[in-house]
Formats: structure tokens, C-alpha cells, sequence
């Protein structure tokens, strides 16, 4: 078919070239499923975004994949300070004093 006989090495380097080929993939595969088991792993609260940023990020170029890699690693414990400890004791005293006053004025 070809004018020449295939022989063991030529089957050899069919057989090497698809195991690599196979390699490639599964290796693709699990860089662009990384950034969505870091952020389980890690209890990330937006774990599945991350999960579908690693994958549709790494198809077309790398950099969506490299900032769902960046996210995955973002601390899931975010504490949301909108005043200073001061500031929000004085608040929470505010806010609890028409409670306060509330029995006392059940009581006239």
C-alpha cells in the first residue's frame, strides 16, 4: 500500500505516539479541572464558578484559567468590616436601646 513493509518499530512508534497523544489530553484534562478541586478542597463559596472558569478558561487562551487558578486560592473567610470596633460597639448600643426602653415603658 504504502511501497514498503511496516515492521515492529514502525508499529512501535504508532504504538508511543498514541499513548502520548492519550497522555496530552489527561493531562489537559486535569490542569483544567485544578482550579475547581482547589476551591472544593478549600470550601471556596463560589467553588463551582470556579470550577467552569478553569475549564471554559483554559479552551480558548490561558488567561481566564490562570485567574480561576488565582480565585480557587482566594480566603473564603471574608469578614465585612464597614466601621471600626468602636464605631460599630456604639452602633450596636444604638440600636439596642429602644429595646431597653421598651420594658420600662411597659412597666408605667
Amino acid at each position: 500500500m504504502l511501497g514498503f513493509e511496516l515492521d515492529f518499530w514502525d508499529y512501535a512508534t504508532f504504538a508511543t505516539a498514541a499513548v502520548a497523544g492519550f497522555a496530552g489530553v489527561m493531562i489537559y484534562i486535569w490542569i483544567a479541572g485544578l482550579p475547581g478541586r482547589i476551591a472544593l478542597a478549600r470550601n471556596h463559596p463560589e467553588a463551582e464558578a470556579v470550577k467552569i472558569m478553569g475549564w471554559a478558561g483554559l479552551l480558548p487562551t490561558i488567561l481566564p484559567w490562570i485567574q480561576a487558578f488565582i480565585w480557587a486560592f482566594k480566603p473564603s473567610d471574608i469578614v465585612d468590616i464597614r466601621r471600626f470596633p468602636k464605631a460599630e460597639a456604639k452602633a450596636i448600643e444604638e440600636e439596642r436601646e429602644p429595646e431597653r426602653r421598651a420594658p420600662d415603658a411597659a412597666k408605667d
